[in-house]
């Protein structure tokens, strides 16, 4: 936003400003020459009889003397027998000066005042626009912007930043209809130019849906927000819709595995129930790392902390014990011809951080087949190889899910989504 205690320091000010400098200065035949033969040049041409006023003008303008600019301009315009382009060039010059000044509501009646003269030829008019739409949308005129934005993509002047500022001023007019339709041409014209997409085209599609208490509108556009940035938040709000919706305890701790690793788990209550699901899958090892992490972060209330101890407490002991029998549990899994206990072998692997041992394991276990849950195999696959940095691998376990018969198209589609932002960085922030 512009802030008018502050001459000249704003970006969006200079933007305005140099906008009209450029016209200004084209400006250069303001004194007139020897009489033409051509009646439209004559008309492109100011009158003697400010002359004298607009030359003094133009220089004061060049010096940086905006008062002493508007006096000359003020003077020029109280003359008798102007032209239509005597007044269009008076008119802009006050505007550029008043913008100068931060005298913006000023300037855009002098501007609009300049294009009502119908003098103005279609650089200056596209001009015009251009710092009309720039002062309406800073001053919060927003149905203003929105009629000078459409001119400028009606003219094919508008930048996907004045796109966005479009779709900004729908919103701000709580028209969440076009505000979306405005948004979805910011994206797309971005993508068109090969730019990236700006966050806040996305927010405004995200705020509306989430207005609306419309999850299935939400789900998409969240979808492209982690694809954009893979900030914390965005996963956190994905997989909190998805989970709400989901009644299937297998399905579930499978998305539960995907919050903990993308660190948009903020709950304690969840950690709870994680650890709770895993040690039913017999996973006590991951589960007790997993509500260890809850009380060390805090995350636990105070009324959750005695259940939740004597919860931990069993896992532990139920860990300690799965430890000590690794060996024999990897013994009878490399001796029984099916896969299935090479798979829990790497499974457990995993929630004691052996990673490597994990990846060997399950895939030994892939080899013999026999499995019960095969996405679970490739998951933990995956996830084992993400551990250990390989991401080209863990990308190719994932990729797998989509060959399991009856997985559930919400795992698939969330994993499918994990899997692509494997690489990436973790962004925090809104």
């Amino acid at each position: 936003m512009i802030q008018s205690t502050k001459k000249n320091a704003n970006p969006f000010v200079l933007s305005i400003a140099a906008a009209a400098l450029t016209a200004v200065l084209a400006l250069t035949a303001l004194a007139p020459g020897a009489a033409s033969a051509a009646d439209e040049k004559k008309k492109q041409e100011i009158s003697r009889v400010i002359a004298k006023e607009m030359t003094a003008a133009q220089k004061a303008l060049q010096a940086q003397q905006w008062q002493e600019a508007i006096k000359n301009l003020d003077a020029a315009e109280n003359k008798s027998g102007l032209t239509a382009f005597d007044q269009k060039t008076i008119h802009y010059m006050l505007g550029f000066a008043n913008v100068r000044l931060n005298n913006f509501k000023v300037a855009q009646s002098e501007f609009e005042k300049a294009l009502a003269t119908g003098a103005a030829s279609p650089e200056d008019t596209a001009q015009m626009t251009k710092i009309l739409f720039q002062i309406t949308a800073s001053t919060g005129q927003y149905q203003k912007a929105i009629d000078y934005g459409k001119q400028m993509v009606d003219a094919g002047t508008a930048t996907n930043e004045n796109l966005l500022i479009i779709a900004q001023s729908y919103y701000q007019l709580k028209d969440c209809k076009d505000a979306v339709i405005w948004a979805d041409k910011g994206i797309a014209a971005a993508r068109k130019a090969g730019e990236t997409p700006k966050e806040n085209l996305y927010l405004f599609k995200l705020q509306c849906a989430s207005d609306a208490q419309d999850n299935t509108a939400m789900d998409p556009i969240l979808i492209d927000l982690i694809k954009l940035n893979n900030k914390i938040t965005w996963w956190n709000s994905l997989l909190r819709i998805e989970r709400q919706d989901e009644r299937d305890d297998h399905n579930t701790l499978m998305i539960y595995r995907i919050m903990y690793n993308t660190q948009s788990m903020k709950e304690g209550s969840d950690y709870i129930e994680m650890a709770q699901l895993l040690g039913d899958a017999a996973l006590p090892g991951e589960a007790a790392d997993v509500l260890s992490k809850a009380m060390t972060a805090g995350l636990i209330k105070p009324e959750q902390k005695e259940r939740t101890t004597r919860l931990l407490n069993a896992l532990q002991s139920r860990a300690d014990a799965d430890k000590k029998g690794l060996p024999q549990l990897a013994t009878e899994a490399a001796k029984n011809p099916a896969g299935e206990l090479s798979v829990k072998l790497g499974e457990v692997y995993y929630g004691f951080g052996d990673y490597q041992k994990a990846i060997d394991a399950i895939n030994q276990g892939l080899q013999k087949g026999n499995i019960k849950h095969l996405d679970e195999a490739y998951v933990y696959l995956g996830l084992a190889n993400v551990q250990l940095k390989n991401n080209a691998e863990a990308k190719k376990a994932f990729g797998q899910l989509k060959t399991v018969p009856n997985i559930s198209p919400r795992v698939l589609k969330l994993w499918e989504l994990y899997s692509n932002e494997v690489g990436v960085p973790l962004a925090s922030g809104t």
